[in-house]
């Protein structure tokens, strides 16, 4: 099926900012009551209820459209005329990147104890585990943002673009995070300038890893979620030094452009799907 049939972009987008926003903006309130200890249960319920909207919008299009239905029940899970190698870099480039980065930060002096697991995450989450969050945001996310996300601005821009306006759409739309108290985006904001702006430049590395694997795959919805799950896992599962994480979106930027040199048809093209 061609994307040309996923028409609202901007209807999706408005949408699937709006109301994640409306929610966390309740999230970050409660967290900052002096007593927010009180409200754990709402904070983490009204964070679930946010990370949900886009999925919630995704699936409103995809109930009004039978066909839109049927095209996304027979790419979720297809694996069957994919390449082997598409889905051995779906298992391995995030930690492996990661794993190297660590591994290069000691010819700098950072402390080998990186490799070691990490004895807690680097976030709360109010009344849900960390580990909760972690595991079930990516995907919550990708299964809108590439069940329904993707494809209605790639019938509208080539690859390159679609994924340049996604990463802009997706910085952004993590902004209202960094106002609850406790959560990996308000921890972020007080690491500092150089921390934020790697993470700025690691969403959008990992939109266009994302997105060409995506579409290398057959549009399989599978592969972003392991991605953007492993992504999640392996920068909290060691005891990883910040700086290995900035080590790290260096190294998958490096491959970015690699990937996007060689794919220069399945990026400029409009009309290019090819697998």
């Amino acid at each position: 099926m061609s994307v040309q049939m996923y028409r609202y972009p901007v209807r999706f987008y408005v949408l699937s900012a709006l109301i994640p926003w409306a929610f966390w903006a309740v999230a970050a309130y409660f967290s900052r009551l002096d007593n927010s200890s009180d409200y754990g249960l709402a904070i983490s319920s009204f964070g679930l209820l946010g990370l949900c909207g886009p999925i919630f919008v995704a699936a409103f299009f995809f109930l009004k459209d039978r066909d839109l239905l049927e095209d996304l029940k027979g790419r979720i899970f297809n694996f069957q005329e994919t390449k082997k190698i598409y889905i051995v870099i779906t298992l391995l480039i995030m930690p492996a990147s990661i794993l190297l980065a660590m591994a290069i930060s000691l010819l700098f002096g950072y402390s080998a104890d990186q490799f070691t697991l990490a004895e807690q995450l680097s976030f709360s989450s109010g009344f849900f585990p960390a580990w909760f969050f972690l595991l079930l945001a990516p995907a919550l996310e990708e299964l809108a943002w590439h069940s329904y996300g993707t494809d209605c601005l790639r019938q509208r821009f080539n690859l390159f673009n679609t994924s340049i306006i996604f990463s802009f759409f997706w910085v952004i739309w993590h902004v209202p995070l960094a106002f609850i108290e406790g959560y990996y985006h308000n921890n972020l904001v007080l690491e500092g300038l150089i921390y934020n702006l790697n993470f700025t430049i690691s969403l959008f590395v990992l939109v266009f890893l994302m997105n060409w694997l995506y579409y290398k795959t057959g549009r399989n919805v599978l592969v972003p979620i392991i991605i953007h799950m492993a992504a999640n896992t392996f920068n909290e599962i060691f005891s990883t030094h910040p700086d290995s994480k900035v080590i790290q979106t260096g190294l998958l930027l490096i491959i970015c452009m690699v990937v996007v040199y060689k794919e220069r048809d399945l990026f400029f093209k409009r009309e290019s799907f090819a697998t």
